[in-house]
């Protein structure tokens, strides 16, 4: 996690929106991952990247219309989540079991 969204990841209006999300996600289909339909969503993913311009916007932040469920392995294989600075895939970032980021691995935290 980058260090402009930490303190937004924390917030009570983020853990609010994620936990709306997924409940919306278990409504429509069981919470399967929005991306390959067959696995389990794990991660709330924001489709446009937060940046830090855009962290204040909830337009982007808090939108529905910007979150996907996503299994752990379809997430990792977007934007490079899964490759290292060589291309070589690794993990870059642990999750919690609730999806959460729980340690950054490009910057060892």
């Amino acid at each position: 996690m980058k260090d402009f969204a930490k303190s937004f990841y924390q917030s009570k209006a983020w853990k609010k929106c994620r936990q709306a999300y997924i409940s919306k996600r278990m409504g429509i289909d069981g919470g399967l991952c929005e991306v390959c339909g067959v696995e389990q969503g794990y991660i709330v993913h924001h489709v446009i990247p937060l940046t830090e311009e855009n962290i204040n916007n909830p337009v982007i932040t808090l939108n529905h219309l910007n979150l996907k469920y996503e299994c752990k392995q379809c997430h990792d294989e977007e934007e490079g989540h899964y490759l290292d600075g060589k291309g070589i895939k690794r993990p870059l970032c642990l999750f919690d079991e609730e999806g959460n980021i729980k340690a950054d691995l490009r910057r060892g935290l």
